[in-house]
C-alpha cells in the first residue's frame, strides 16, 4: 500500500510535471522539489515526535512525497543533457546511474545504524531531511547552459506532446515498455523480508544483505558501464539482459539457499542497470531538449509503475498464490514479455548503436 500510495500521485501529476520541466527553469524546478523532500522529512520527524502510531498521517506524507518524486524525476532527468557535453553523456549517465545506486546501498545502511544508535525513528527523518537541506543547497550551485524559455502554450497539445513523441518513436517505446513489464511481473524485492522470515530463516542482518545484493551488483555493473560503454548491438544486449533479469528472478524465487539468493540479487541487479543506461541513452539522446521533460515524465511514468505498482503486485499475487509462486511467476512472465517484445519491436531488436 506505501508503493501504491506513492505511485498514485504520479499517475495524476505527471503530464503538468514533464510540462512544468519544459517550461520553467530547471534549475530553481529542482531545488523546490529538494525543499519538498526536506519537507516530507520534517513531517515524518514530526510525526514520530507527536503522532504517536498515527498511520493515517504517514500515508498522508507518503502521498505528498510522491507528488514531489512526480516532479522531481523529469526535471531532474532533463537538467542532466545541460550539464555534460554530448560526446561525455554515455559515461556520465553511467557514473550518475552508479552513484544513484551507492546511494540506494549506503542510504538504508545508514538509515538502520541511525536508528539502532539513537533508539527510533526521530533521528533518520532528522538526518534525511538536513541531506534534503544540503542537496538545495548544492543544487542552487548549479549553472546549467542556458536554455530558452519554453514558449508553447498551455494545452492539451502540448501537454500530450511527450506522449505522442514516445509513440512516434517505436525504440525509445520499446525500451521504456520492456522496462516497464518485466520489473512489474519480476521484482522480488517487496517480498525479501517475508524471503528472510520463512524461506531462507535468517535474521535482521540477512535482510539487510538480501536488500543490499541488487543495488551491489547494479552498482558494479555501472562502474563497468562507466570504464568500457556498450558500443554495438544495443537492443539485442539489453534484451538478453532483460531476459537474464526474468531467470535469475526465478532462481532466487525456488532457492532457499542464503547465498545463492544473494547470488540471484545481486545478478538480477547487474542485469537490471544494463537495461537501465540503454534506456536512459535512449530517451536522452534521441529526444530534442525542449521535449525532454515530458518525455522523461512518460518515462517516469512507465518506471513507477513497474517499481511502485509492482510492489503493490508482488505483495498481491504472494497473498493469492503464496510467495514462491508469485516471484517464479513473475519472472516466467518477464521472459513472456521479452519474446513478445522482441517481436512487435523488431526496430529494439535491431538496435545498433545510440
Amino acid at each position: 500500500m506505501i508503493g501504491l500510495a506513492q505511485f498514485l500521485p504520479g499517475v495524476v501529476l505527471f503530464l503538468p510535471a514533464g510540462h512544468a520541466a519544459d517550461r520553467l527553469d530547471r534549475r530553481n524546478l529542482l531545488t523546490i522539489c529538494y525543499a519538498g523532500f526536506a519537507l516530507a522529512s520534517g513531517l515524518l520527524l514530526a510525526t514520530a515526535w507527536y503522532a504517536g502510531r498515527s498511520v493515517h498521517a504517514i500515508y498522508a506524507i507518503v502521498v505528498f512525497l510522491g507528488i514531489v518524486r512526480t516532479f522531481n524525476w523529469p526535471v531532474s532527468r532533463a537538467l542532466l543533457p545541460q550539464l555534460v557535453a554530448e560526446e561525455h553523456f554515455p559515461n556520465a549517465v553511467a557514473w550518475n546511474s552508479s552513484i544513484f545506486q551507492g546511494a540506494t546501498i549506503l542510504g538504508p545502511a545508514a538509515g538502520g545504524l541511525v536508528y539502532a544508535f539513537f533508539r527510533g525513528p526521530a533521528a533518520v527523518y532528522g538526518v534525511a531531511m538536513l541531506a534534503a537541506c544540503a542537496a538545495m543547497l548544492s543544487t542552487l550551485q548549479i549553472h546549467p547552459k542556458r536554455r530558452p524559455p519554453g514558449q508553447e502554450p498551455v494545452e492539451w497539445g502540448t501537454v500530450l506532446a511527450g506522449f505522442r513523441y514516445v509513440w512516434r518513436q517505436k525504440v525509445v517505446l520499446g525500451s521504456i515498455s520492456l522496462d516497464m513489464f518485466a520489473v512489474l511481473l519480476g521484482g522480488a524485492v517487496a517480498l525479501l523480508p517475508v524471503y528472510a522470515r520463512e524461506i531462507l530463516h535468517t535474521g535482521p542482518w540477512g535482510l539487510g544483505l538480501l536488500r543490499s545484493a541488487p543495488g551491489v551488483g547494479a552498482g558494479i555493473m555501472a562502474i563497468l558501464l562507466a570504464h568500457r560503454p556498450l558500443r554495438r548491438r544495443m537492443g539485442a544486449i539489453m534484451l538478453w539482459c532483460v531476459a537474464g533479469f526474468g531467470v535469475f528472478t526465478i532462481v532466487f524465487g525456488l532457492s532457499r539457499s542464503l547465498v545463492l539468493s544473494l547470488i540471484a540479487l545481486f545478478l538480477t541487479g547487474a542485469t537490471d542497470m544494463v537495461s537501465v543506461v540503454i534506456r536512459a541513452l535512449l530517451v536522452q539522446l534521441a529526444t530534442p531538449d525542449e521535449m525532454r521533460g515530458r518525455v522523461n515524465a512518460v518515462d517516469m511514468l512507465f518506471i513507477g509503475a513497474s517499481n511502485e505498482l509492482g510492489e503493490f503486485e508482488s505483495g498481491l499475487t504472494a497473498h493469492w498464490f503464496g510467495t514462491v509462486p508469485a516471484v517464479v511467476l513473475g519472472g516466467v512472465g518477464t521472459l513472456v514479455v521479452i519474446a513478445l517484445w522482441a517481436w512487435l519491436f523488431p526496430d529494439l531488436r535491431r538496435a545498433d548503436k545510440i
